[in-house]
């Protein structure tokens, strides 16, 4: 059987390599990696960000009062002015077709021309603007095919860099472009260009970078900025020294405006998603994505510990350390990104996690529960000689039916087969079982008890049935007395061999049950059945290793027979009372007749 176990066991884990690889290979699970990302993102914000970083909104309410967009280019002349003082003046808003008056462009050139604090936004063409997959070559610059700029007068007069969104598979915005290239040369973007004029050191960013790409470090969401309406400033109601030697960013905030989702808002206008880079860059943060190989490495690291416990430990204790994993890897990859800025992505090792461990706990169940029919089987053997007898005798078909009758029922069970056979060879196995088997029954057999069934690795045995048996409640005392007796070297033998610890379990209770042939004419058992059957099996439960348990009625038949400690009273299930409890502790005597044959 171990072979079978060993070869079926390689077959599944090969399957669970190949579901694991194909669904890492194919990307399979992007939505939920993007998901867990996410959800970091956004829980580790500090929602405090650079106190110089200054927002100017062309909102509602500045449309609503200056007039519909896009304005005149001369509207922004009295803004420039305002905004003299500043360190850098941004717009994210492109001026790429001429005014009907060419004057006005003209004007609004020549005042550009007088600061040099000013980024006009431009737009790189790329092949495909949202996808870098069909664009990138590693170690290399992203190309595009064209640059996007504003008209002739106003482009020349001031600086420039390009605001290209970059969008994810989902449409959001997670990632951006520090440094394109274009036919006009390289061209940075716009939160590069307003970091460096700011004075910040950002040049690192695109040696650090191949393709200077960079994962945007969100930690401000559009009411965590410091925002003015544009109008305001238009109209000289916020002081000039506001904006002394700060960033100011100009872009739309009004509904139905350029806006793509992010990590932390639904519904961002991208002059704050610009606000976010430069705050990271102005702050010196790096976002490290850990390496796909790494990744890899981890599954292979979960799949062959997860396949390790699974077969050694209990099915409960398995189950524990999955969850236990689980827990470990989700609360660890956030701890690992809010501390370190680190994101490592667990929805592949989890995935390997649960695959491996259903597969091998299902190949282990499997397993056992043909092992426990072969313990079945082989303790299916033993019966005991006067039922036998009696059948034999009577030379007719076993009647179905029961009578009432007082009998002590003893259940027992064998603790610690499963680990024990997984490093036994077959017939290691089956000597092992022969030997169990041998030592109970014959202990069984030379107390006048009646084998029921073995159920699995546990067993049920009757007292004072078929036949009657005087004193069955001692019997049934004494025969789990010895079989612990008989425990003492088979679990010494096995834990110098083995190292695994076997042991037995044992309940018993006396009590009046149904006892008689139940079953069908076709299959017939002969057993008994009462609620003293279900009590003795209860107290088996609570029995420890290596400990005999009886209840309070074969207590009382026996104390003069056995030495015996009070456990407790246990509530058992099914019953509205407590039970009482007592441990066989040793023998004393036997019964006089007993003594007397």
């Amino acid at each position: 059987m171990k072979k079978n176990i060993w070869n079926i066991s390689i077959i599944g884990n090969l399957i669970v390599i190949l579901i694991c690889l194909t669904l890492f290979i194919g990307d399979s699970l992007q939505r939920i990696n993007f998901a867990f990302y996410d959800y970091d993102m956004n829980k580790s914000m500090t929602h405090a960000p650079h106190e110089d970083i200054i927002v100017v909104d062309i909102d509602q309410e500045s449309l609503d009062l200056i007039g519909t967009f896009p304005w005149p280019r001369d509207t922004y002349i009295p803004l420039l002015e305002a905004l003299s003082e500043a360190k850098a003046v941004a717009f994210d808003i492109t001026f790429r077709t001429k005014s009907e008056d060419p004057a006005i462009d003209e004007a609004f050139a020549a005042e550009l021309a007088k600061h040099d604090n000013v980024i006009i936004p431009s737009v790189v063409e790329l092949e495909n603007f949202f996808r870098k997959e069909t664009i990138v070559t590693k170690d290399q610059l992203i190309k595009g095919q064209k640059l996007l700029t504003s008209v002739p007068p106003i482009d020349k007069a001031a600086k420039t860099a390009h605001i290209n969104a970059v969008l994810d598979d989902d449409g959001v915005i997670r990632r951006t472009w520090l440094m394109l290239d274009s036919p006009e040369g390289k061209i940075p973007s716009l939160a590069y260009q307003v970091a460096d004029m700011y004075g910040a050191d950002v040049k690192h960013y695109l040696t650090d970078h191949p393709q200077t790409e960079l994962a945007i470090k969100f930690d401000g969401s559009t009411k965590d900025f410091m925002n003015i309406p544009f109008y305001m400033v238009l109209n000289g109601e916020v002081p000039p020294e506001t904006f002394k030697d700060r960033i100011v960013l100009v872009g739309m905030a009004a509904a139905g405006s350029d806006a793509h989702p992010t990590p932390v808002d639904n519904h961002m206008y991208l002059v704050y998603a610009h606000a976010n880079i430069v705050n990271q860059l102005l702050h010196d943060q790096k976002i490290t994505i850990v390496d796909k190989w790494l990744i890899l490495a981890l599954m292979l690291i979960v799949f062959f510990f997860t396949t390790w416990y699974t077969w050694r430990l209990k099915p409960l204790y398995s189950v524990s350390i999955v969850i236990g994993a689980s827990i470990l890897l989700i609360f660890g990859q956030f701890i690992l990104f809010d501390r370190e800025q680190i994101y490592l992505s667990v929805v592949y090792p989890l995935t390997a996690l649960y695959v491996t461990f259903f597969v091998n706990i299902a190949v282990k169940t499997y397993f056992e529960t043909k092992q426990k029919q072969f313990i079945t089987q082989q303790f299916g053997r033993y019966i005991s000689p006067e039922l036998v007898n009696q059948i034999a005798r009577s030379e007719v078909e076993l009647p179905l039916g029961g009578v009432n009758k007082e009998l002590s029922i003893l259940f027992l069970d064998i603790r610690g087969f499963t680990p024990l056979s997984e490093k036994l060879r077959p017939e290691e196995v089956v000597d092992f079982l022969n030997m169990m088997f041998d030592m109970i029954t014959n202990q069984v057999l030379q107390n006048h008890g009646t084998i029921d069934k073995f159920i699995g690795d546990a067993a049920m045995i009757l007292y004072n049935a078929p036949l009657d048996v005087p004193h069955h409640e001692y019997y049934a005392v004494k025969t789990a007395f010895d079989i612990q007796r008989g425990m003492e070297q088979v679990r010494k033998d096995i834990m110098e061999k083995y190292e695994v610890e076997v042991s037995i379990g044992i309940g018993i209770n006396t009590g009046e049950v149904v006892v008689g042939n139940i079953g069908s004419f076709l299959r017939v058992d002969y057993t008994a059945i009462g609620d003293h059957v279900n009590t003795a099996a209860r107290i088996e439960s609570n029995a420890q290793a290596n400990q005999v348990l009886v209840s309070e009625s074969t207590f009382e038949r026996t104390k003069d027979y056995f030495d015996y400690q009070f456990v407790g009273e246990k509530m058992m299930k099914g019953k509205t009372t407590g039970i009482k409890l007592y441990e066989v502790c040793g023998h004393v005597k036997a019964p006089d007749m007993e003594q007397k044959s």
